[in-house]
């Protein structure tokens, strides 16, 4: 039987964040849906839990934002400045590029993960969450949230 991460490993889990492979139907580009979903949850509870504090405006949300050319905070206070979804995505398209270059991200970020250095990394994750027997089937960044999240069996 395969292994599941132990419990708490990584700290609390949110399962209602969507994954990263979840592309944004006006951009197409995959994570966008979860940046957007992490700023609603941080305006609505105040913060993240503690094991996504530590990445929020940073890591991927950062990566995102630097392929795009904009700063973390300009996307976050479109989205949690916004009245409603149709507001939301108007102040997003309006801080956005007009060619966002969706495949070069896309292609970006499933590979996230794939370097020498990226796979030491998702090792020593997998360790850490008590599935060393997962080290080459969890490939990447995106595959490693979403088997923390319990999107991969």
């Amino acid at each position: 039987m395969k292994s599941r991460p132990i419990p708490g490993s990584t700290g609390e889990v949110l399962t209602c964040l969507p994954s990263p492979y979840e592309a944004h139907p006006a951009t197409g580009l995959l994570y966008l849906p979860r940046f957007i979903a992490k700023i609603r949850y941080t305006r609505d509870h105040g913060e993240l839990p503690k094991s996504y504090r530590k990445n929020y405006k940073r890591g991927l949300d950062r990566f995102l934002c630097q392929h795009l050319g904009v700063e973390p905070a300009d996307v976050e206070e479109a989205i949690a400045g916004a009245s409603d979804e149709a507001d939301a995505e108007t102040r997003l398209l309006a801080v956005l590029p007009a060619d966002a270059r969706a495949p070069v991200w896309n292609r970006d970020l499933v590979q996230k993960g794939m370097t020498e250095a990226g796979r030491e990394f998702l090792a020593e994750a997998l360790e850490k969450m008590g599935c060393s027997d997962r080290v080459g089937e969890i490939k990447s960044v995106p595959d490693l949230i979403d088997f923390d999240e319990g999107r991969i069996e």
